[in-house]
């Protein structure tokens, strides 16, 4: 469970005095404990997953306003601390990679046209589950079947 990795890794980032990585992680652990809370339940393996890549995308998002903004110092801190919630998470395909399994999965449906844009996505996304952007398949999808 990441949840059990996250401990781990508080103890450990405590002892070394590693402070910008104590605090991720104690987010991360709060950010799975909220949503424990929320659903009444505790949390499988794919849900904890699916609460840390949109703890992850909010990064992305803040590191995107701040460079915008002209916040260097900000953009780099918040890519700091998206890089330690990627360590967590499954390893992201390539643009390549993920072009190839949309590719696939449209020719072996032999889908065509927007109408079948739902039954592409629902199939590669249960394929590639968390180790893609869903904004960045919706447009590979788009893109293939256009």
């Amino acid at each position: 469970m990441i949840r059990d990795q996250l401990n781990d890794d508080m103890k450990t980032a405590l002892k070394a005095g590693d402070k910008l990585r104590l605090s991720v992680v104690r987010m991360l652990i709060s950010e799975l404990k909220n949503e424990r809370i929320a659903q009444g339940k505790d949390l499988d393996e794919a849900s904890e997953r699916k609460v840390l890549t949109g703890y992850a995308k909010k990064r992305k998002e803040a590191m995107d306003a701040a460079r915008s903004g002209g916040r260097e110092e900000i953009a780099a801190r918040e890519q700091q601390e998206l890089d330690i919630t990627m360590s967590y998470l499954p390893r992201q395909l390539t643009d390549d990679e993920l072009r190839a399994i949309v590719r696939r999965h449209v020719e072996s449906s032999g889908a065509s046209g927007a109408q079948a844009f739902g039954m592409v996505m629902k199939a590669v996304m249960g394929e590639v589950g968390g180790q893609a952007d869903g904004k960045l398949v919706s447009a590979l999808v788009r893109e293939l079947l256009g």
